[in-house]
């Protein structure tokens, strides 16, 4: 009797606790299920007021110069003129960069939300504490703050900042007459800041270029002891440091090598700093204007006709960006020889690049070289023209 009663007693408490136990779970679940039904706020959106009272939300990109970069979801990014602006309230933290302030006192900026009106705007840091109203006629950026401090507040790695391109272009023949060539190089460039729509302190350029060809031909044919080959190699490489003082006028220092079979040259090296000036620079087109004064070295491979001269450099560099995305730079350089005046010579490339793929590309170069004196039999003029696939590094 009593192991029935204890029996039924255990029986009794094992039900009661399966039942508390099955009534949390409901319990949770349910509570679950509300907060997984429950939406969450959708984020607060930047509101842009035109002056004739129209009004749009979205995210603001950024200001330069004067105009806004706005993204709607309206009208997708669209920019606005600041004298169409009436007022600009802003949900993320963004610097406001003066006119002609040096890239330094950016690291003593502290970014913030943005209330614009009219005539100044105001920045309004996480603190809830308003700084000091700058005029809307002195702003000259304003920049999120996650840009600001990874490009603008804290020194840039000597690695970072690289844009540019790297190319390479292959012919091969087997036959009677066999062989091929291979045209391949890189052009890089390097702006600190890396903003391009914020004023350069420095920039720094690398390029290079090598057209190297062979073509064999058989002894018997060529009517000699041993096979004859007839060879092209082609190399180009210079680099140079601009470093702003104004806008759009900077000083520079550059070096370059070249090398061409088809003229003699064996080697000539220059070493030399100047002067540019940025005529104009927009989204679409680029030109720079470029002179220096230099130490100029000629080694050919007749070392008789070697020649060391002081000279000077004048370079013109264009780019214009074309439908369909394709971009067109060409480049053009006389240099002649002050010690010399015999001993001048020019160089000129222009490409057409068209994107394929992603960052895939064809390119298609023309370069012309001119040297003045080159060794007796060999002609004055070089032109190569190559294509190949190009890969845009940003």
């Amino acid at each position: 009797m009593g192991n029935k009663m204890f029996f039924g007693d255990e029986v009794l408490r094992r039900s009661v606790v399966c039942a508390v136990f099955l009534a949390v779970l409901s319990g949770g679940t349910t509570m679950a299920v509300a907060q997984a039904t429950t939406e969450a706020p959708p984020p607060a959106k930047d509101v842009l007021v035109f002056t004739n009272g129209d009004q749009l939300s979205g995210t603001l990109q950024r200001s330069a110069g004067d105009n806004v970069v706005f993204k709607s979801d309206m009208t997708g990014e669209i920019t606005v003129p600041l004298s169409k602006i009436k007022e600009l309230r802003t949900q993320g933290a963004f610097a406001v960069l003066k006119h002609n302030d040096p890239v330094a006192v950016s690291q003593k900026v502290v970014p913030g939300k943005i209330v614009m009106n009219g005539t100044d705007v105001s920045v309004v840091t996480n603190d809830g504490n308003t700084g000091a109203s700058v005029p809307v006629k002195d702003v000259a950026y304003l920049i999120d703050a996650q840009t600001f401090e990874r490009d603008l507040a804290h020194t840039v790695s000597p690695w970072q900042g690289w844009g540019g391109t790297v190319n390479l272009g292959t012919t091969f023949s087997q036959s009677t007459i066999h062989g091929g060539s291979l045209a391949g190089g890189f052009s890089l460039i390097r702006q600190v800041p890396v903003l391009t729509f914020f004023r350069a302190r420095n920039k720094t350029i690398l390029n290079f270029q090598e057209n190297y060809g062979v073509l064999t031909t058989p002894a018997a044919l060529a009517g000699t002891t041993t096979d004859a080959q007839s060879k092209t190699s082609i190399m180009h490489a210079d680099a140079e440091r601009d470093e702003y003082f104004t806008k759009t006028f900077y000083v520079l220092a550059a070096t370059s090598f070249d090398h061409n079979y088809s003229q003699s040259m064996d080697l000539q090296q220059i070493y030399g700093g100047g002067f540019g000036w940025t005529a104009f620079n927009t989204a679409v087109q680029q030109l720079d204007l470029k002179a220096d004064v230099h130490y100029e070295k000629q080694q050919f491979f007749d070392r008789s006709i070697n020649q060391n001269l002081i000279g000077s450099t004048f370079t013109e560099s264009y780019r214009r960006t074309l439908p369909l995305k394709m971009t067109f730079t060409e480049q053009a350089a006389i240099l002649p020889a002050w010690n010399n005046l015999n001993a001048y010579s020019a160089n000129g490339t222009t490409t057409l690049l068209a994107p394929v793929f992603r960052r895939l590309g064809m390119n298609v170069t023309a370069t012309d070289s001119f040297i003045n004196n080159p060794t007796s039999g060999y002609q004055k003029n070089s032109f190569t023209f190559s294509t190949g696939l190009t890969y845009s590094l940003r």
